[in-house]
């Protein structure tokens, strides 16, 4: 059986998002659950459009997220390198010359000007889509049309030219991809796309066949975006006699916007604020700052796991899972055709879950300030205060309390009357429950009984109650708040509170 070795191959043009991460998860989780190799290549043909920082954005952002390559850049070389397209470009050239030998590829010599004028001429001749194909080419200026010797004088004079692929007309390329089935392709549909640019380098779809078969790549899994590109691939791997070892196709939805119209991107960032990037950074063209899931407080195992639902489904009703738990029922056939919509407050709903269950000695580093409390008491505040934050960074907030008095005392809209009332009842509960023991049940269903006894309602005390205990309106749970605190420091806080109030 071939060995599975999947890849992670994205071009630094930008900053790696959630579409990004998802491919990037989908091919660790396979290559991970059979035991195979997940390669990190970095696709950097296109350097008209390189980002610099982008390639370390990539890197950081697979270590952060525990989906790391075991072989590529920065993880190890491996027998494939190197794994930066522009450090192979010598190797490209060769195969792109060896199709010219074999028939299946062409010099073209054709200037931009030239290229230009062929669109203009093809537009003006109401072709929908201009482009250079068998119908062109015999009219342009390539080795097809000049003479053997007047190719060669060109070459030998460094005249600039590019390597294109020879598409033959009326052929069908029919392949197979794992979530669409077969797919046919008439080629004449098809342009003779450029293998080899004029500086020497590959174009994507050269460099991306090359070294998909060179570093034996069992799976290409990749966004639908790059389906049409399929068929060349396809081709080109016949072309260089490479059908047999073809790696299987996995062309994945797209990611929508959360009204699901149209593809999830950058933009809607800026215009909507929603969250899709790993880590925050400074856009330079909207001249803004881009705040990254880490930042705005999100686990990564959340992140991880709302990702692996955009898209594919387990087979259950099930929603919670480890990285681990996605590695062992992982499976291609449970991928989806249909596109997937992205809901922000649903990554939210995972991450308060993942929170909820994270044990609470992974959470202190939270309440670093308070590390040196006692561990029974922090233990106790995080089992309080995770049930109610939807982020990391809440947690500091929530928590904060419990080890210092509050300093100032946010009423919102309580009136003074209902302050002064709840004040006097409060004290007087406090002092019932002296020698109560300090125990949940026991005290919550006195705090009830009392509240009925004197025809009262929880919203009309308890606002004033954590006013006091915590500085604002909201916050945990009073009674588990008294327990962790206890019976004298609630006291010294209603003193305090009354000191400023009144």
């Amino acid at each position: 059986m071939r060995k599975i070795r999947t890849r992670f191959a994205p071009s630094p043009t930008g900053f790696l998002h959630i579409g990004g991460i998802r491919t990037a998860l989908y091919n660790y989780l396979l290559a991970k659950k059979y035991n195979g190799d997940f390669i990190l290549r970095i696709e950097d043909t296109d350097q008209n459009r390189f980002v610099p920082e982008a390639q370390d954005y990539i890197v950081n952002t697979l270590k952060w997220l525990g989906i790391e390559p075991n072989e590529g850049v920065c993880f190890g070389e491996g027998d494939f390198g190197p794994y930066i397209q522009s450090q192979r470009k010598s190797i490209y050239e060769k195969y792109a010359e060896l199709l010219v030998e074999k028939g299946f590829a062409y010099y073209a010599f054709d200037t931009d000007k030239e290229l230009e004028e062929m669109h203009v001429r093809l537009s003006k001749s109401n072709v929908t889509t201009p482009q250079y194909n068998y119908a062109v080419r015999n009219f342009m200026k390539n080795s097809l049309v000049l003479p053997k010797s007047e190719v060669e004088s060109r070459i030998a004079n460094g005249e600039p030219y590019v390597i294109r692929f020879k598409i033959n007309q009326g052929e069908v390329v029919r392949f197979k991809d794992i979530i669409r089935g077969w797919i046919k392709v008439d080629t004449s549909t098809l342009d003779d796309k450029v293998l080899l640019k004029s500086d020497k380098m590959a174009s994507y779809h050269l460099a991306s066949v090359v070294d998909d078969y060179l570093m034996k790549i069992s799976h290409i899994i990749r966004g639908e975006e790059w389906l049409p590109s399929a068929p060349l691939h396809v081709l080109l791997y016949r072309a260089f006699g490479w059908e047999g070892e073809m790696p299987k196709f996995v062309h994945l939805p797209l990611l929508l916007k959360p009204n699901g119209k149209g593809k999830l991107s950058k933009r809607d960032t800026l215009d909507e604020g929603l969250t899709i990037f790993p880590f925050s950074f400074f856009d330079k063209n909207s001249n803004k700052e881009i705040t990254g899931f880490r930042e705005k407080g999100f686990l990564r195992e959340a992140i991880l796991n709302a990702i692996s639902l955009l898209g594919w489904s387990p087979g259950s009703n099930r929603e919670l899972f480890s990285l681990d738990e996605l590695i062992n029922i992982f499976s291609l056939d449970r991928l989806q055709k249909s596109g997937s919509k992205f809901n922000i407050k649903k990554f939210e709903w995972f991450n308060h879950q993942h929170i909820i269950n994270t044990p609470n000695s992974e959470l202190f580093k939270y309440l670093k300030e308070y590390s040196n409390e006692n561990r029974d008491k922090l233990n106790k505040v995080c089992d309080l205060v995770k049930e109610r934050v939807y982020f990391t960074t809440d947690l500091y907030d929530n928590a904060k309390y419990f080890f210092k008095r509050p300093e100032n005392f946010d009423k919102a809209n309580l009136s003074e009357d209902n302050i002064k009332f709840s004040i006097g009842w409060i004290e007087n509960f406090m002092s019932l429950i002296k020698d109560k023991p300090l125990e949940f049940e026991c005290l919550h269903d006195f705090l009830k009984n009392l509240l009925e006894k004197d025809n009262l309602k929880f919203v009309d005390i308890m606002p004033t109650f954590r006013l006091i205990i915590f500085g604002k309106i909201s916050g945990p749970d009073v009674i588990k708040s008294i327990i962790i605190l206890g019976i004298d420091e609630v006291y010294e806080r209603i003193n305090n509170f009354k000191n400023y109030i009144l």
